[in-house]
C-alpha cells in the first residue's frame, strides 16, 4: 500500500511540472488521473486495499465535514434563540475498536465536533465515556456514534 502511494504521488508530481501550473486544482486532478491509471495498471494484482481505502478516506472526509457542520448549526442555533434546547449528559459508548490508535482517533473526531466531548476510556478499553450537549436518546446518540464514525473510521484503519 505504501509503494501504490508513493507511486500516486510521485505520478501525481510529474503531472504537476509537465503542466507548469502549482494550483491545489491541479495538484488534485493530478492525483486523481494517478490513481485512476494506476488503479487500471494493477486491475490483475492481488493487492488492491490502497484503491479500496483512499475512495474510504476521502468519503470520511467528507462524512466529517458534514457531522461537523450539522454540529456548528445546532449549537449556533441554541446560542441565538432566547430557549436553551441543550439536553446534556454523559453516555458511555462501547467500543468496537481495539487499539490505541483506533481509540484516539475515535475520541479526537469526537471532541471535534462541537457539542460533544470524549472525557474518558475506560480501564479495559471497551468503553468511551462521552459528554454531549444534545442528547435526546441515550441509544440513538451511541448508535450514530458507532454507525457514524466508529464504522467509518475502522473501515479505513483494518
Amino acid at each position: 500500500m505504501k509503494i501504490q502511494f508513493l507511486l500516486n504521488l510521485i505520478l501525481t508530481i510529474v503531472w504537476v511540472f509537465l503542466t507548469g501550473s502549482m494550483a491545489f486544482a491541479n495538484f488534485v486532478f493530478g492525483f486523481v488521473l494517478s490513481f485512476i491509471v494506476l488503479w487500471i495498471i494493477s486491475r490483475k494484482q492481488e493487492n488492491r486495499k490502497y484503491f479500496v481505502v483512499i475512495p474510504q478516506i476521502i468519503a470520511f472526509f467528507f462524512y466529517f465535514i458534514w457531522e461537523l457542520l450539522k454540529a456548528n448549526m445546532q449549537v449556533a442555533a441554541d446560542v441565538v434563540t432566547p430557549k436553551f434546547y441543550m439536553q446534556p449528559g454523559i453516555v458511555a459508548v462501547p467500543l468496537d475498536a481495539k487499539t490505541d490508535l483506533e481509540i484516539t482517533l475515535l475520541a479526537n473526531l469526537i471532541s471535534l465536533t462541537p457539542g460533544s466531548l470524549s472525557i474518558d476510556v475506560s480501564d479495559d478499553k471497551k468503553t468511551l465515556y462521552v459528554h454531549a450537549m444534545y442528547i435526546n436518546s441515550k441509544e440513538e446518540f451511541v448508535d450514530e456514534i458507532k454507525n457514524g464514525f466508529e464504522k467509518r473510521l475502522l473501515r479505513i484503519l483494518r
